[in-house]
């Protein structure tokens, strides 16, 4: 299976984005002191990255 680069863009957008929704559940359901709003941070961060990748798809 080849994979080019439009490929290898939208594959790293759903693992971003799925690495996203985790870190945002850990801080929602495991850790519920002020150590999950850097959770939740770091997950929309995570989002935001995988927006760019996405937007990036047909332009590399």
């Amino acid at each position: 299976m080849g994979m080019n680069k439009n490929t290898v863009l939208a594959w790293a957008t759903l693992i971003m984005i799925i690495v996203g929704l985790g870190l945002i559940a850990i801080g929602i359901f495991k850790y519920r002191e002020v150590s999950a709003w850097g959770f939740a941070a770091v997950g929309i961060g995570f989002f935001a990255i995988a927006w760019v990748f996405n937007a990036l798809k047909g332009r590399v």
